[in-house]
This record gives structure tokens, C-alpha cells and sequence, in this order.
């Protein structure tokens, strides 16, 4: 069966176990992150009132986001880990469990959205904008579960290694979403309320894809039914140990927008604030790598760690390093030569060379951001793999929070370089912070062969 044979992949040769999860995960989230330009193309086209509303809740959007990814990454950690040790029931079990904290998030969330989101926006520093905000905002917060929920399916797909399934419904929400902005935003004139509609629409039927393989076709190789629940709280400790600080890296990620933005006001005023959204997207395409690879590094180096394999553990780090490092550098380079005319796709319906013209600046600057990244990511979800979440969390925090942002207040504020020194600070701190997370994953890399050896 097909089944098997994805679980027998994740058991065997890590370049090839990465290989497998990771390029396809990388061709979804580049089409996934494609869209997000589009919808920044289409909301131009109303005013840059409602594009730099947009760049205000793109970070909220992305905590949704980053909660569904936590929870994901507990979930596949554990699963993985009990794929390396043979546990399969206890694996059906972990799935259980992670779909009922996905429902206890989704809750949250809502509520948050229904009491909260007005107060969030004004303490963000959109208060020029937030109509726009609160017309794009409100229906994402309230609908969260169409987001939340295909987020951790996709992450239990990957736990048995069935990438196919993990991506497909995620690229059709996104090509989806491509189609149905321009259809809603000006064929219907809902105006950016459109946006938001599209995205839930388009994510609600991805999600139902998934839906269609567990309770209607049946042939999924984990289960996702009540039967196989056995309540367990250490099992939710388990997923929650790696699913907390995962969910609290990708707030971190979207924390650090915030503060640039708040930066920017302060050292170049709103109008900065569209530009830098413009350029900020291409940014969050180079993270993809790292991020799919990543997502496939936690998968093999669970299964690598729950049997005691120390060759492939090590594999797993040096591989997945280097790859996502090497597509980290062509994209930058990619991005930085053809900055310009990348940044003109906008002028099409914003209309404002000064703002292409500033927005392709930035984006020159900040391909530099990224450079080291993937030593950093590599370290982090190694220990998400290996279920040591706040270690991974505490490398996040002292690389993208920490550091990043206490550079870019040094720079930009303290020694008055204004916003060039905004933008060169958090280039050089995040650099700094994921150098110094790889040697930490090293050193544990090391620790993990000399217990391997001695067992």
C-alpha cells in the first residue's frame, strides 16, 4: 500500500526522506506566498490606505497561522517520534489529541476576535486605517478554524509521510484564492472585506479535500477517528512541549513585523510602512526553504531520534542545512538583481513609482536578512524533531526577538541612523543569532552520538 510504503520512506535514507517532504512542501508555500503577493496586488489597487491595512493585519493573520503550525509541529514531532519506535497505536492516539487542541485554539481565537480585535489594531498604530483593518480582520478571526484546522491535517500527513496529501489541498486554497480576490474585491465591490472572504473561502475548501481522504475515502495510514482515542495527559504534554513554543516562534515571527512597523512609523512615518509590506512579501519568500525544509527536518529527525539513529540524525542536520542554504542564496540572488522590475508588478495598479521605487530599495537591503538563516532554522526545528520545543523557542527568541530587534532599535533609534540603521540592525542580528543557534544544535548533535554509542 501507498501508506506504507511513505512510512517505510521516512525510515530510510534521510537525504531521501528530505528530499521527498520538502521539495513539494517548498512548491506549495511558494505558490501559498505567491498568493500573498497577489492579494497585496489586488488591495493596492483600492488605495495605499487599504495596502498598508493589509500590512497590519498580515501579522495577526500569520499568529492564526503560527498557532495551527504549532500545534502541527507537536503533532508530527510525537507522531514521529512513535514511527521511529514502532507505536503506531499510540501514534493514532497523538492524532486524536491534536485535533481536540486545534478545536480548544480555535475557540480561543474567536473569542479573541470577537472582544479584542478592534483594541489590537489601535495598539498596532493603525488607527488612519482601521476600517480597513477591521473589514479584513473580522472575518479571518471568526472563521480561524478553516485555517487552523487543515494546518494540523497536513501536519499529520507529514508525520506518516504522506506529502501528497500534505500540499495539494494547500496549493489548490491558494490558486483558489487567486482567482476568487479579483472576483470578490472588485466583481462583487466588497473592497478588501473581499480579500479576507476569499482567503477563508479558499482555505475552507482545501481543507474539505482533506476531509473528503480521511471520512469519505478512507485510505489514510493514520486514523483520524474517536476509536483510536485513549485520553492521555501526557500526550498532550508531549504535543503542547513542542506545540507551545512552536505556536510562540511564529508569533515571534509576526511580533518582529509589528515591531519594524512600529519602528518605521517612528523613524519614517506610514507611508514607509507600504513599502516595506511590498518588500517584506518577496522577504517571506525566501524564508520558504527553510521553512519547508524545516517542516521535513522534524519529521526525519523525530523518526532519526525515536530509534536511537544516531547516523541519521546527523545526516538529517548537515543535509538539510546545506540544501536549504543553497536555495536560500539563489532566491536572494534572484531577488536583489531583479529587485526593480519584481517591485513594478505593483505599479500596475497602485500607480506610484515612488512607492515601487522605495519598496525595491528595501528589498535590495533586506535580501541580507536572510543569508544565515538556515543555520538557524535548522537548529530550531531539529529541536522541535526531538520534542525539546522550548529550546527551539529560546533560539527564536534570542535570534529573531532578541537580537534582531535589539539592533535595529540601537541602529535605527539610539545612535539616530534612522531608518537605514532600523533596517541594517535587524539584518545584523539575526545573522549573529542563527550562527550561534547551529553550534548550539551541533553540540547536542554531538551529546546525542555519544549516548547512541554508549547504549
Amino acid at each position: 500500500m501507498q501508506n506504507n510504503s511513505n512510512i517505510d520512506s521516512i525510515l530510510g535514507n534521510p537525504r531521501k526522506a528530505i528530499n521527498k517532504l520538502a521539495f513539494p512542501t517548498i512548491a506549495s508555500m511558494l505558490l501559498m506566498f505567491l498568493n500573498n503577493l497577489i492579494d497585496s496586488f489586488w488591495v493596492s489597487g483600492i488605495n495605499a490606505d487599504a495596502l498598508a491595512a493589509l500590512g497590519f493585519i498580515t501579522p495577526l493573520y500569520l499568529v492564526i497561522i503560527g498557532l495551527g503550525s504549532g500545534v502541527g509541529a507537536g503533532a508530527n514531532s510525537l507522531i514521529s517520534r512513535y514511527v521511529g519506535a514502532k507505536r503506531i497505536g499510540d501514534a493514532n492516539n497523538a492524532v486524536i489529541h491534536s485535533i481536540i487542541l486545534t478545536v480548544m485554539v480555535s475557540v480561543g481565537v474567536l473569542i479573541v476576535g470577537i472582544f479584542l480585535l478592534e483594541d489590537i489594531v489601535v495598539l498596532l498604530g493603525a488607527s488612519d486605517v482601521r476600517s480597513y483593518c477591521l473589514s479584513y480582520g473580522s472575518i479571518i478571526f471568526l472563521l480561524n478554524i478553516v485555517f487552523l484546522a487543515p494546518n494540523v491535517t497536513a501536519s499529520v500527513f507529514r508525520g506518516e509521510g504522506d506529502v501528497s496529501r500534505a500540499t495539494k489541498p494547500l496549493m489548490l486554497t491558494a490558486v483558489l484564492n487567486m482567482v476568487l480576490d479579483p472576483v470578490l474585491i472588485y466583481g462583487f465591490d466588497l473592497g478588501i472585506f473581499g480579500a479576507g472572504l476569499a482567503t477563508v473561502i479558499a482555505s475552507l475548501i482545501g481543507w474539505i479535500w482533506m476531509l473528503y481522504w480521511i471520512y469519505i475515502k478512507k485510505d489514510t495510514f493514520f486514523k483520524f477517528s474517536l476509536s483510536y482515542y485513549i485520553r492521555n495527559l501526557g500526550i498532550y504534554k508531549e504535543i503542547l512541549v513542542v506545540s507551545l513554543p512552536a505556536a510562540s516562534e511564529e508569533i515571534i515571527f509576526s511580533l518582529v513585523v509589528i515591531i519594524l512597523n512600529y519602528l518605521i512609523i517612528l523613524t519614517a512615518g506610514v507611508g514607509e510602512v507600504a513599502a516595506f509590506t511590498i518588500a517584506w512579501r518577496f522577504i517571506s519568500i525566501a524564508f520558504i526553504p527553510c521553512m519547508a525544509i524545516g517542516l521535513a527536518t522534524i519529521t526525519v529527525s523525530g523518526v532519526a531520534y525515536g530509534a536511537r539513529n544516531w547516523p541519521n540524525f546527523n545526516e538529517t542536520i548537515k543535509y538539510s542545512t546545506l540544501l536549504s542554504l543553497a536555495i536560500t542564496f539563489l532566491i536572494c540572488g534572484i531577488f536583489f538583481v531583479f529587485a526593480y522590475p519584481l517591485c513594478e508588478i505593483f505599479n500596475f495598479q497602485a500607480g506610484n513609482p515612488a512607492l515601487v521605487h522605495r519598496s525595491a530599495e528595501i528589498l535590495q537591503m533586506l535580501v541580507f536578512y536572510n543569508f544565515l538563516i538556515p543555520f538557524g532554522a535548522t537548529a530550531a526545528y531539529t529541536y522541535q524533531g526531538v520534542g525539546s520545543g522550548f529550546k527551539s523557542l529560546t533560539l527564536t527568541v534570542m535570534r529573531e526577538l532578541v537580537l534582531s530587534m535589539a539592533f535595529a532599535y540601537i541602529l535605527g533609534i539610539t545612535l539616530n541612523m534612522g531608518i537605514f540603521g532600523v533596517y541594517l540592525g535587524a539584518i545584523i542580528g539575526m545573522n549573529i543569532g542563527s550562527f550561534i543557534g547551529f553550534c548550539v544544535i551541533w553540540i547536542f548533535n554531538l551529546k546525542f552520538r555519544n549516548v547512541c554509542l554508549n547504549s
